[in-house]
């Protein structure tokens, strides 16, 4: 099961999603960004799968920009590459399924572990 998260371009520091001002949202290419920082990117389309060790992130084009980005992710490797980058290019990056935005200093806090405990938690309904 995928991990769905979407890439915000914005400088602010927030702890919510609610606290993100949409005027401090700035456009960006996400897509060109992820061709110059990732080496293996199997393209379909407008589909795109960037594989890496033991990850894959998946996502579809565009040709604007955009202040953000939806990926789905495959495997936990997959957002420690993409805090690299939100850290490089100023993201903020938020979890669909648990609703909050990751702590990218310490995404043990709200990352990886927890999708996989609210995945259990949907598998179990």
């Amino acid at each position: 099961m995928s991990w769905d998260i979407i890439l915000l371009n914005s400088k602010q520091k927030v702890d919510s999603i609610e606290d993100i001002d949409d005027d401090e949202l700035e456009p960006f290419d996400f897509s060109s960004t992820f061709e110059s920082e990732f080496e293996n990117i199997s393209k379909d389309g407008n589909h795109r799968e960037i594989t890496g060790a033991d990850f894959s992130i998946e996502y579809f084009t565009t040709k604007e920009t955009a202040s953000n980005q939806m990926v789905s992710l495959y495997g936990e490797n997959g957002l420690y590459a993409l805090i690299e980058l939100a850290k490089k290019y100023g993201w903020l990056i938020y979890d669909t399924g648990m609703g909050e935005v990751i702590d990218l200093e310490k995404p043990e806090n709200n990352g990886y572990e927890n999708h996989q405990k609210y995945i259990q938690q949907i598998l179990k309904k």
